[in-house]
């Protein structure tokens, strides 16, 4: 069943085009986060690509104590809602709390539920009672069809307005597996879909106090999941990636992006 296209500004999910989440892992600066958010929407308007932006105010799930978190919901919310404004593109961010939700709720066009509180239930009713479009990332834990309980409360909140990302199955210690399966079969339930390609090529825990992972590797996944059929590709992005403060080794070199660009775009036309 071909999911219901979503409008989210001037993007829309489960179009006749992909939908692109694109931008670094947390906001590690305002400076740094708005010399991405500008180059990143200079670059889609050059390749035509609508995105949405998208940046953490705060990583809660980091390996070690010692690794960089964040600037704080508020703090991070009032940037990226003023990237929004500004640039006039939707922006996205991951919340971890019921405060935090309502507070992202009043600014961010698409909050985003961490892989390992997809099933809390008092967060997704949070989310959901925004009003707000809800990207729900699926548990490393979860088989595909497993999301439908996950919709269930979602529509139970009275919030139809949601979407899923695949980022990978558990696969034995430190590692994960992108089953392309997947894709097919929450589509085929109706669900809109879109494919995490930086996280799926996570290693988690893999440097013993931080997580590693093959950024080379996820330019491949995402053209094999276009291929596959999905409704937009989500990929972290920052323009020096050995010195990012968080998920360095997953992300895709800013420079890099405009040829991955047009590669997936070639491919979802051949496609379709």
């Amino acid at each position: 069943m071909k999911p219901t296209p979503l409008k989210i500004s001037s993007v829309t999910i489960g179009g006749r085009q992909p939908a692109f989440i694109l931008g670094p892992c947390v906001i590690e600066s305002e400076k740094f986060v708005w010399r991405m958010a500008r180059r990143l929407a200079e670059i889609c308007r050059t390749e035509s690509m609508p995105f949405i932006f998208k940046a953490s105010y705060d990583k809660a799930n980091r390996t070690s104590i010692r690794s960089y978190r964040g600037i704080g919901v508020r703090e991070g919310c009032e940037i990226l809602a003023a990237i929004g404004a500004e640039l006039k593109i939707p922006v996205t961010t991951d919340v971890h709390s019921p405060a935090e939700a309502e507070i992202a709720g009043q600014t961010i066009d698409i909050l985003q539920i961490p892989a390992f509180l997809c099933r809390q239930t008092d967060l997704l009713r949070a989310a959901a009672e925004t009003g707000r479009v809800v990207n729900v990332k699926k548990g490393q834990f979860l088989a595909p069809w497993d999301v439908k309980n996950i919709a269930e409360k979602l529509s139970g909140f009275g919030n139809d307005k949601f979407v899923f990302t695949e980022r990978g199955t558990s696969f034995g210690y430190n590692n994960l597996v992108a089953d392309f399966r997947s894709l097919y079969w929450m589509r085929e339930a109706g669900y809109r879909v879109i494919f995490d390609a930086t996280h799926s090529v996570q290693r988690p825990g893999g440097a013993g106090d931080s997580t590693s992972g093959d950024a080379v590797l996820a330019p491949v996944l995402a053209r094999a999941a276009i291929a596959a059929g999905c409704d937009g590709i989500f990929m972290e992005v920052h323009d020096n990636p050995a010195r990012a403060l968080s998920d360095g080794p997953n992300q895709i070199p800013l420079k890099q992006l405009p040829k991955h660009l047009r590669m997936l775009k070639a491919i979802h036309a051949a496609v379709s």
